[in-house]
C-alpha cells in the first residue's frame, strides 16, 4: 500500500457506504458479508430499531479517501441470533455488579456460517482493525468485543491481538469430488447407504421438489417461503429474526446466489429450504414447512443441498448450527472458532479459564464424532 494517513471510523450502517468499496475488500466468496446482504437486513429492518442488532460497522479509510478495511460490527443489547452463547457470562457479570451489554459483536447478525470478519485486502490492517475495535469498547463503555465463525485462515490475527479464542462444532458436508450424489452413498458403509436412500423415497413420495434461483423466484415464492419461515421461527426463537421485507430484497439484490427448494403436494407449496451460494459453498440457512411428512426436512435441507453442491462443484455444505442428527447423513464434525476480547481484567480471567476446559470438552467431542461418521471403514 501506499505510504499516507488512515483514518478509522465508527459508521452508522453500512447501506451508506459505497458498495462497490466495501465488495471490493473481500473476494466476493462469501454472500452474507457482501454490501447486498447486510445492506438488505438493515433496509428491511431487521437490525437496526428495536431489534438490540444497533449497526455500527468499523472501518478504515485509505489517503485517497476510500475504504481499506472493514469490520461488520452492531452493538448489541442482548445475546439472541448469535449462536455462540454467552448467556452465562453476563449473568455472572450482573451478578459481580458489572454491565454486559451493550457488547460489541463482529459477526453477520442470524447467521452462524464461517467466514471473513477482517474485511481487507491488506494484510497489514487487520491488528488495526482490532485495535479499533478495543479502542471503540474502552472508550464507550462495552464489556466486550465478541467476533464469531471466523474463517480459518483468520484465526491467527485474532490469535496474535490476544484475544480468547473459544470452539464449537458444526457438522458440514465434503464434496471429495463426487460425481453424483449416488456415488457420494458410494462412500457410505452399506446400511447408512440403505438407510439414506429410504428416507429419500419416503420423503419424495407425493411430494413435487422444485429449486429455484435468479429469475425463477418471485413474490409468491417468498410468501410461501415466510409462512414456513414464521412457523419455524416462532417455535425455535419465539419471532423470527428476518422481516418479511428482507426475502423481497435479498431476492432483487441476491437472486443468482440463492438456492431456494421447495416441496409442493398438489400444487401447494408446503415446505421450503433456503440457501445461499457461495465461490465454494452453499450455505443452509432457513427452513419450514406447514405439514409434517417424515423425512422432508433432511430431504430439503441435507440432500438436495449435496445435489446442488455436486451439480455446482461446491467444495462443501454447511447446513447452520448444531443438529447431531447431520451425522447419520454424511456431514462430519468441523471446528468452528470465534474471538472475544474481555475489557475486564477479572472477567477476562475468569472466561479465560472457563475456555480452558471448555476447548477440551469440544475436542473430545469432535473426535468422539468423527469415529461415528456413516463412511466406510478402511
Amino acid at each position: 500500500m501506499s505510504e499516507g494517513e488512515f483514518t478509522a471510523r465508527i459508521n452508522g450502517s453500512v447501506s451508506a457506504l459505497s458498495a462497490d468499496e466495501w465488495d471490493a475488500l473481500g473476494d466476493g466468496g462469501n454472500p452474507f458479508v457482501s454490501h447486498a446482504f447486510l445492506s438488505a437486513l438493515e433496509a428491511s429492518g431487521s437490525v437496526g430499531g428495536r431489534s438490540g442488532w444497533s449497526p455500527v460497522p468499523i472501518t478504515i479509510e485509505g489517503p485517497d479517501g476510500r475504504l481499506a478495511a472493514a469490520l461488520p460490527a452492531y452493538l448489541k443489547e442482548h445475546s439472541q441470533g448469535e449462536y455462540v452463547f454467552d448467556h452465562a457470562w453476563a449473568d455472572a457479570w450482573h451478578r459481580a455488579g458489572g454491565a454486559y451489554y451493550p457488547k460489541l459483536q463482529i459477526s453477520v447478525p442470524f447467521t452462524p456460517a464461517t467466514g471473513p470478519r477482517l474485511l481487507t485486502p491488506h494484510p497489514e490492517l487487520r491488528l488495526p482493525l482490532l485495535r479499533a475495535a478495543e479502542t471503540l469498547c474502552r472508550e464507550h463503555g462495552l464489556s466486550s468485543a465478541h467476533a464469531t465463525f471466523i474463517e480459518p485462515d483468520q484465526v491467527p490475527v485474532f490469535e496474535a491481538a490476544g484475544w480468547l479464542l473459544r470452539e464449537d462444532i458444526q457438522f458440514h458436508w465434503e464434496n471429495r469430488d463426487y460425481a453424483s450424489f449416488d456415488e457420494f452413498l458410494g462412500a457410505l458403509s452399506s446400511r447408512k447407504r440403505k438407510d439414506i436412500r429410504k428416507e429419500r423415497e419416503k420423503a419424495q413420495e407425493g411430494v413435487e421438489i422444485r429449486t429455484l434461483s435468479g429469475t425463477d423466484l418471485r413474490e409468491e415464492h417468498w410468501d410461501a417461503f415466510w409462512s414456513f419461515y414464521q412457523d419455524t421461527g416462532a417455535r425455535k426463537w419465539g419471532h423470527p429474526y428476518l422481516t418479511r421485507q428482507a426475502f423481497s430484497l435479498l431476492g432483487e439484490t441476491m437472486a443468482d446466489r440463492i438456492l431456494l427448494v421447495m416441496a409442493y403436494i398438489d400444487d401447494q407449496p408446503v415446505a421450503g429450504a433456503l440457501n445461499f451460494i457461495g465461490k465454494d459453498a452453499l450455505y443452509g440457512r432457513y427452513w419450514g414447512a406447514v405439514v409434517e411428512k417424515p423425512f422432508l426436512h433432511f430431504e430439503l435441507c441435507y440432500y438436495q443441498a449435496i445435489d446442488a453442491a455436486i451439480a455446482l462443484g461446491l467444495s462443501r455444505v454447511e447446513a447452520g448450527a448444531q443438529g447431531g442428527h447431520k451425522l447419520a447423513r454424511g456431514y462430519e464434525p468441523v471446528r468452528t472458532v470465534s474471538a472475544h476480547y474481555i475489557v475486564h481484567d477479572g472477567l477476562r480471567a475468569a472466561i479465560a479459564d472457563y475456555l480452558e476446559q471448555e476447548r477440551a470438552g469440544i475436542a473430545q467431542d469432535q473426535i468422539w464424532l468423527g469415529d461415528r461418521t456413516p463412511f466406510r471403514k478402511t
